[in-house]
């Protein structure tokens, strides 16, 4: 059964930083493009950042370029998020999905809190 493990989230003042890591099991992970996403009470899910299955390309969401960053490191089976600068309209559950062109898979969800 395919795993994706989140972790990093938790309450953080705005302008401050979090690290979200996002681990896979059980998949063959160089083969997937890896992706964040975002669902904030009362919202639709959103793509916040996606990269390529080499890590080559990476596609951000408007409302986050400049501050977050996403990266991979496929030997050990992570993608990471790492967001700066954050404020409080980023507050929300925060999910790792990989997708091929046959399979969608996605985490149990972190929760950020961006609050002072």
């Amino acid at each position: 059964q395919v795993q994706l493990v989140e972790s990093g989230g938790g309450l953080v003042q705005p302008g401050g930083s979090l690290r979200l890591s996002c681990v896979a099991s059980r998949i063959g992970f160089s083969r997937y493009r890896m992706g964040w996403y975002r669902q904030a009470p009362g919202k639709q899910r959103e793509l916040v950042a996606d990269i390529t299955s080499g890590g080559g390309n990476t596609n951000y969401a408007d409302s986050v370029k400049g501050r977050f960053t996403i990266s991979r490191d496929n030997p050990k089976n992570t993608v990471y998020l790492q967001m700066n600068s954050l404020k409080p309209e980023d507050t929300a559950v925060y999910y790792c999905s990989a997708k091929s062109t046959m399979f969608d898979f996605w985490g149990q969800g972190t929760q950020v809190t961006v609050s002072s």
